[in-house]
């Protein structure tokens, strides 16, 4: 069996990329390997909404979405709205669980948070782990630089047949977006929800802010791909 499995999109949609995150999962419950390491960014600006009647997906909400030139895609997760852009880095890592200990959601985001520091240091960044008020998809395990976060995390996990767990880790990684116009699409939907509260732009940063040169992306998927080694995670 191959243990490992990396790919890269630098232009995809969302929609696209959330059906190969279930085909991958497919094949890892088949045993065709044991982990993915998937790292993209949306071709369009695009809403990525929690299905449910927490966050209803409204017309009113479509019509002023596609008004400000978003898009918006429904998807079975918890959280709250994120929004998918080019200038963010999303990565998910799939990835059995080891039976070697009881699984523990603490220690799988330790572990992500633990590449992510790794990612930022090697810019000579020094990142801290915790929640960020006012912040969109607010978590506790936030990275963040000088108090403003950078990175928004997820997480599920899947039983596989037979026994076992694959773990889901996502990350949102903040590269080159202009903040206020990133917010809009949020704030609108919390809006429509009838929630009072509201995202702010000034708590959230970007990398790009915080170095003079500017890596491409395919160097930055190498940086993120290499965080992933130095760790043991993925080899």
């Amino acid at each position: 069996m191959n243990r490992n499995k990396l790919q890269h999109y630098k232009n995809i949609s969302v929609r696209k990329v959330f059906e190969k995150e279930t085909q991958l999962i497919a094949q890892i419950q088949s045993n065709e390997f044991t982990q993915c390491l998937m790292l993209w960014q949306a071709k369009e600006p695009t809403l990525v909404l929690p299905a449910g009647n927490k966050w209803p997906e409204s017309e009113t909400l479509n019509t002023a979405l596609l008004a400000n030139k978003w898009q918006l895609h429904s998807r079975k997760t918890g959280g709250a709205p994120v929004p998918q852009c080019p200038g963010i880095i999303n990565l998910s890592h799939l990835y059995l669980w080891s039976e070697d200990s009881p699984y523990s959601i603490s220690k799988a985001y330790q572990n992500l948070c633990a590449v992510l520091n790794g990612f930022f240091q090697q810019f000579n960044l020094a990142s801290q782990v915790h929640a960020t008020d006012f912040s969109y998809c607010d978590g506790d395990y936030n990275i963040n630089l000088n108090g403003k976060k950078i990175v928004g995390t997820a997480q599920r996990v899947i039983i596989k047949k037979g026994g076992g767990k694959i773990v889901l880790a996502q990350a949102f990684i903040l590269i080159d977006v202009l903040l206020d116009e990133l917010i809009k699409p949020v704030n609108l939907c919390y809006q429509l929800a009838n929630k009072t509260e509201r995202v702010k732009a000034e708590v959230h940063t970007t990398l790009f802010e915080h170095i003079t040169e500017q890596p491409t992306i395919d160097q930055l998927y190498q940086q993120l791909t290499q965080a992933f080694v130095d760790t043991g995670l993925y080899i």
